[in-house]
């Protein structure tokens, strides 16, 4: 199929682009990568009247040291962030993730800020986004705003942005020195959307846990959290780890859906296996020896 007729802009700045999103009285979309929004398009699922291309916008792409955390212009590619050398030292994980992500041409093209907004519930980076409390500044008319990676994510393929903001910055903490970290994801393909994906970060004290955070995605409408599970390894050393009883808590807080490619009970069975391993991972690069 061919995508309905619409208008083109293409923005040389950024005001000149937050201007012709609220010209167009919320009948325009962005467009950068096109990576998610030109499928929506040809399939006519979408119907904007304008595209604003911001591909013209060079202070949109970046990746910069902000001192204590990393800073990621929404036009940056995929391939840039897996192969950028500060990523790699101060956010591994997010490296490690890169290359589950779809396939060469589409990290060549698809874009970090394309990726957050559409909000797929197995994609990546709004996992990692939550994962590594991150936070996302937004431009619109009315100046700019700081909104948390939680409060970001509304449901499937939708987020708090309205039709006149445009995100256009990620930051992210740096990890703290010697903090562990993992990343495992099952898909049928190489590529594929996750049927079922979860990051570990894990900081110690002495010979226990002092931060633990468990994200997941493809299990639910949104990325999650593993709160539960994060509270019963908090403080504890691997000895006094019923391991166990946090796979059954990461299973219980997820709500997945059954579709083509797996059903809610194998995806829950998988988030709890890759979650348990993710774990071991993680101690192990944190430097324990005992992983649980």
């Amino acid at each position: 199929m061919k995508p309905a007729p619409f208008d083109y802009f293409a923005a040389r700045d950024l005001d000149s682009a937050v201007k012709a999103l609220a010209g167009a009285s919320g009948d325009a979309k962005l467009i950068a990568g096109g990576q998610s929004l030109v499928p929506m398009l040809n399939f006519r699922l979408l119907r904007p009247s304008l595209l604003v291309d911001i591909n013209g916008i060079p202070e949109l792409s970046y990746i910069r040291d902000g001192g204590a955390d990393i800073r990621i212009g929404a036009t940056t590619r995929h391939r840039e962030l897996k192969d950028s050398a500060l990523i790699a030292s101060e956010l591994p994980v997010v490296r490690e993730a890169m290359h589950h992500v779809a396939h060469l041409a589409i990290r060549n093209r698809g874009t970090i800020g394309g990726s957050l907004s559409h909000a797929d519930p197995a994609a990546e980076l709004p996992m990692l986004s939550l994962l590594l409390n991150a936070e996302f500044e937004i431009a619109s008319p009315s100046g700019r705003r700081t909104v948390p990676a939680p409060d970001f994510f509304v449901g499937a393929l939708t987020n708090v942005l309205e039709d006149d903001d445009m995100l256009v910055e990620v930051r992210i903490p740096k990890l703290a020195p010697g903090t562990g970290w993992a990343f495992e994801e099952v898909a049928r393909r190489s590529g594929d959307f996750a049927m079922a994906c979860v990051a570990v970060l894990i900081a110690k004290a002495g010979n226990a846990v002092s931060d633990i955070r468990i994200a997941m995605t493809g299990v639910a409408q949104t990325p999650l959290r593993a709160h539960a599970a994060e509270e019963l390894l908090a403080g504890k050393s691997p000895a006094h780890i019923d391991i166990e009883t946090v796979v059954s808590a990461i299973r219980a807080a997820v709500e997945p859906s059954t579709d083509l490619h797996a059903s809610a009970d194998y995806r829950r069975h998988v988030v709890g296996t890759i979650a348990r391993r993710a774990i071991g991972q993680a101690w192990q690069r944190v430097g324990a020896i005992d992983n649980a």
